[in-house]
């Protein structure tokens, strides 16, 4: 059974339409009109097209923040995908970390995408859930009134090198400088960052959760399921993804499915300044990139190593009864 953790009343989210302008340089928003609730946003994202996907001006529905983050666990790097439904759109996709930034976070997307970490991966020891930082800032605590959160070890939030073109809230260029594209099938500005998640060292027997808010009647609830962790890991080598995918439960990878995957549109071909799929199938991902998924064995092999030492033991020890 899923638990809950937090109600929200969706209406007191508000966020504020963008008009936008880009040049192969820079690009640059800032809000327009007045402030919408979450239905009146979703109202405004439709198609949008444009003629130059490097020179354009146009008005779009919302702005969107996701973290590319990169999990330190280990003495080994992952990316960390979250898996979603998405109701507006009918679809079930792997994802980054994401959300809206509300109408008062517009020229500040980072305190966003920080607070949607503290939001969306959860990390529990058996001593409790641990707590975050980003450089001197501790992260929010969102779900304290239901969980217990201890007080150390906590992990640490660090900034990773930015993309190379700037963005500008108006005049103001945004700190860290992250990767932005126009997703034309929903009208929305879209924000990645790069972030990195160092677990501390003392946080044993670790375990990884996706928590959403899913609207249940005329409230936003967000859910704790343990039997769906739905947080994903994928391995980097050299700072480049591998094609696999693992939970972790207790400190112990476990290969998750790919079959029939799709992963969402930051994945998907930018060109310019644009994006314009809905989402990009695994195979095709790896294809682009020029990845192969391993052979089972290969990666059974890799996920056994504990299963192993305990079989060297046990088979000399049967051989020297059978002699």
């Amino acid at each position: 059974m899923s638990r809950p953790l937090i109600r929200k009343n969706p209406s007191n989210f508000k966020t504020l339409p963008l008009f936008v302008e880009a040049t192969p340089e820079g690009l640059s928003y800032q809000s327009v009109g007045m402030p919408l609730n979450f239905a009146q946003t979703l109202q405004r994202r439709r198609p949008v097209t444009v003629a130059d996907n490097e020179r354009f001006a146009l008005e779009l529905a919302n702005l969107g923040v996701s973290v590319r983050l990169t999990l330190h666990w280990q003495n080994r790097d992952y990316w960390v995908l979250v898996r979603q439904r998405r109701q507006d759109r009918g679809d079930v996709v792997l994802k980054l970390i994401s959300g809206y930034v509300p109408a008062h976070e517009l020229n500040l997307p980072l305190h966003t995408a920080i607070q949607e970490i503290a939001e969306e991966c959860l990390l529990e020891t058996p001593e409790g859930w641990l707590a975050g930082r980003f450089n001197d800032t501790w992260l929010p605590a969102p779900y304290a009134g239901a969980l217990h959160y201890r007080e150390a070890p906590a992990f640490r939030l660090t900034p990773l090198s930015g993309a190379a073109r700037p963005v500008r809230c108006a005049n103001l260029q945004l700190l860290e400088r992250p990767r932005a594209y126009v997703h034309l099938p929903t009208a929305s500005l879209q924000l990645i960052y790069d972030l990195r998640l160092d677990v501390p060292k003392d946080a044993k027997s670790l375990s990884l959760f996706h928590v959403d808010e899913r609207l249940e009647g005329d409230q936003l609830v967000a859910r704790l399921d343990r039997k769906r962790p739905d947080l994903y890991l994928m391995p980097l080598e050299n700072g480049q993804p591998c094609a696999e995918l693992y939970t972790l439960k207790k400190d112990q990878l476990h290969p998750a499915s790919t079959r029939g995957l799709h992963l969402a549109e930051s994945f998907a071909q930018q060109e310019g300044w644009v994006v314009s799929d809905e989402r990009i199938r695994w195979k095709d991902w790896l294809r682009q990139r020029g990845l192969d998924e391993p052979e089972k064995d290969t990666q059974l092999a890799r996920l056994t190593g504990r299963a192993r030492q305990i079989l060297r033991r046990i088979v000399p020890a049967k051989t020297r009864r059978q002699g």
